[in-house]
């Protein structure tokens, strides 16, 4: 049998060390927000012929507008999305695309001023905020029958100081790619994050399932045997499903193109500290709750 409680306190050591990452990263260096949170201008072009997207976005650097996104969109159109333009720099990032890369029509200019990005930023954070109080209330009520001692409400709020431990280390990564690299936070990666916590919820219900059902089989044993138990029989069955999934987020990675690089990226490293924490973390988080409710710690 997997002993995963024998070795907890070396969980959560590795657990404290992502934790501190995550926390001093973005304490230091913060996130490098995208226009859609602080603001700029978007731009949609159709092309004649599919676009040479390197000669747009050569093009567009050499204008000097600060940081910029481009994307490629249907009907051999791409969107730009820059920092605030005035008009003249409007008309100049027009010019200079059409000698470098063709003819095209403009469907699309728009700007989202600061307030708006102010209030996605707060949507953003409130959709978390939601998502992890669901979470439990769902966990809560659909593990209300679980046989003694644990409570319904143990699961979910362990199963939510996972999903917290993997959120950080994921926001951590990248206020690093931010800072280095000028990598920025979209929707897209808010997209991305709440992903991340679908997967790594469902990935500790299948584990926090068998704990359920094995406390009802195995009434006499300890709560350490029963989650230790429960571990070694689905351990295989989540690593092979994170398997399969990061092969494919895998392949994306490095052959999907560039728009969509760092939302796969984000996907991709929160499914390995996602299936990490449901095994290593949630279970063990149980157990010593348990334990302190019962004054064996």
């Amino acid at each position: 049998m997997f002993n995963v409680l024998k070795y907890y306190k070396f969980w959560f050591v590795v657990s404290g060390v992502i934790l501190a990452f995550g926390i001093l990263s973005l304490s230091i260096y913060h996130l490098k927000l995208g226009i859609d949170f602080k603001g700029g201008t978007q731009i949609e072009l159709q092309f004649n012929l599919p676009p040479d997207q390197n000669k747009v976005k050569d093009a567009v650097a050499k204008q000097d507008l600060g940081n910029f996104t481009i994307q490629t969109a249907q009907n051999n159109s791409l969107i730009i999305e820059t920092e605030n333009l005035t008009t003249d720099q409007h008309a100049k990032i027009l010019a200079a695309i059409k000698q470098e890369a063709g003819n095209f029509t403009e469907t699309h200019y728009d700007t989202i001023g600061p307030i708006i990005g102010r209030q996605l930023s707060q949507d953003a954070f409130l959709q978390l905020l939601f998502v992890s109080l669901g979470i439990i209330l769902y966990i809560g009520y659909a593990f209300r029958k679980v046989a003694k001692p644990v409570t319904s409400w143990r699961f979910g709020g362990a199963a939510v100081i996972a999903l917290f431990h993997d959120l950080l280390f994921v926001l951590g990564v990248f206020s690093l790619l931010g800072h280095f690299y000028g990598v920025e936070i979209d929707s897209l990666f808010v997209t991305a994050m709440l992903t991340v916590l679908g997967f790594s919820v469902h990935d500790t219900i299948v584990v926090f399932d068998r704990i359920r059902e094995n406390l009802r089989l195995f009434p006499g044993q300890s709560i350490d045997f029963v989650v230790n138990h429960s571990i070694s029989q689905t351990i295989v069955r989540s690593l092979n499903t994170s398997l399969t999934v990061l092969f494919v987020l895998l392949s994306l990675l490095l052959f999907g193109g560039e728009t969509i690089r760092y939302f796969v990226l984000a996907l991709f490293l929160g499914i390995i500290v996602g299936t990490y924490s449901s095994i290593f973390i949630a279970s063990p988080v149980l157990v010593l709750w348990q334990r302190w409710k019962t004054k064996q710690i």
